[in-house]
Parts: structure tokens; sequence; C-alpha cells
């Protein structure tokens, strides 16, 4: 049994609206510090982005030295950088900009059956967390798989996080027609590829709209700037949750490279952009 194709009439612009959500001081300075290599930026090209946001300096100002107490953050002399768990997020988000080709897959996957009772909420939490990062869909509840096509030894901090609380094992089914039915169960596959659809679309409109600009004034437009990196933001969080099926699971369609292109190329024209806006706001 192939995969099923995508079913291009769930696509629509609401995904794309629900994803390009208002952006707290904190999601700002997070998403910022994310997009850029290295992750470092001075505090008052933070404040200037914020105020293209309707958020007032000393909100960013107080969101800043929260980040840093809780160690998301390292300041030195007034520049920002990122740390802790917020670097190990620019990890998985930079893996998740990849593409990805035909990887080997011998047809097994991971299973990891939750182990742990009588776990505080806050553990479920975390566990659950972790399971996530690791790419891991749940079958039922304890219960979550995926194909054993991915490093085994990648993110060791959510590794580490299981340690102690759940059983791993490598399985397969019985009938390997019923992987790809499986992977569609475990990662709802028709929602993901109409929101990277939908987000393919829209970073297209945008490109076109840097193209169109591109001979106007200095390229520092508050309005541009802040819709740009809302979209920038939005396409990097849906990156990271592809699940990264093994070639035979990928149904037919199935946009990821095809949104990872469109955003490697918008990136670029948008960081000269960017540039721009940094050298006019500090």
């Amino acid at each position: 049994m192939s995969p099923a194709a995508v079913n291009p009439t769930a696509v629509n612009s609401r995904a794309v609206e629900e994803l390009l959500r208002p952006l707290s001081a904190r999601s700002l300075v997070a998403s910022a510090l994310l997009g850029s290599h290295p992750p470092v930026l001075p505090g008052r090209l933070l404040v200037a982005l914020g105020e293209r946001f309707e958020i007032s300096g000393g909100t960013t100002r107080v969101a800043l030295s929260r980040m840093v107490d809780r160690g998301e953050l390292t300041n030195t002399d007034g520049v920002y950088s990122l740390a802790g768990e917020l670097l190990e997020r620019q990890d998985r988000q930079d893996r998740s900009r990849v593409q990805q080709g035909e990887q080997s897959w011998d047809g097994t996957w991971k299973q990891v059956v939750v182990s742990a009772s009588g776990s505080a909420a806050t553990d479920r939490s975390r566990r659950r967390q972790a399971l996530a990062k690791l790419g891991f869909g749940e079958l039922r509840e304890g219960v979550w798989m995926r194909p054993a096509n991915l490093d085994p030894q990648r993110l060791p901090s959510a590794r580490a996080d299981l340690d102690g609380q759940v059983t791993w094992f490598r399985v397969s089914p019985l009938d390997p027609d019923d992987a790809a039915a499986l992977a569609a169960d475990l990662f709802d596959l028709d929602s993901w590829a109409a929101t990277a659809a939908a987000l393919h679309e829209a970073i297209a409109q945008a490109r076109d709209r840097l193209d169109q600009d591109s001979g106007d004034g200095d390229g520092s437009d508050g309005g541009e700037v802040a819709a740009g990196f809302k979209l920038a933001a939005a396409a990097l969080r849906h990156l990271v949750h592809d699940p990264r099926l093994p070639e035979p699971l990928v149904p037919a369609g199935w946009p990821a490279n095809m949104l990872r292109l469109a955003y490697d190329d918008y990136e670029h024209a948008y960081q000269q952009l960017l540039h721009n806006f940094s050298k006019s706001a500090v």
C-alpha cells in the first residue's frame, strides 16, 4: 500500500493566519536570536525590533532580564546570546532546514513504552515534550513510535529527560503494508502538509513583495520587517515538526522540501531587509 496523496483542498490561508500569531516580547527575542547565526544580537537592536511590533522598550528589556535569569540567554555588555534550552532549540531548528533526500531504512520502527508510574504532571509534560522533540508520535497513551530512520544519538538532552521513565523497543509491523497507515495515524500528515503548502504560498507572495520593493527607499520599512519576521518564524516552527519520514512512507506531493527551498530563498532576501533595518535602528 503506497502512502496517500496530500489533499490539496485542505490548503487554505487560515492555517497561515493561525501560525502568524502575535508575538510576546519573549517570543520576539527568542525568534530573533534563533534565526541569527551566530545567535548573538545587541540589546538595542532587539528593543528596536520590538518597537516594530508595538512592544515598548521597557517590556522588551524586562523580557531580556528574565530570560537571562532563567538561563535562556547570556548578557555580555549589552549583547545577548542564546543559552540552555533555546540554544538546543536552534540546533533542532537548523536540522529541520536540511533538505531530506533518500534515507536508508530497514523497515523497522522505534517504540517507546512509558514505564514510570505515578509521575507528577510536570514530569509527564516534560516526558511528552522530549518524545515530541525526538520525532515520536503517540499511538495511544504511554506508547510512542516512529520509523527507525533518524540518528539515534541526536538530541542527547531530550533522551536524558527520558532516562528511567521509558523502555525502548525496535519493532516491525507484521504486515509491511500497514506502515504507511500507521505513519498517517501517528503524525496527522494531511494537516501538516496543508499548512506547509499554505506557508509556501505565503512565502512566495512575500518574496515577490521584496523584489518589488527592492528599489524603494532603504529597505527598512517597519511593516515589511514585522510581517516578514513573523512569516519566517512561522515557517521554521512548522519545519521543526516535520516527522521526516523515510521515502517509502512519504505521501505523494509531500511539500516539506518545497517549503525548505522557498524558505531558504526568502530568508536570503529578507536578511538584506533586516540588515538595512539594523543599520537604521542601531
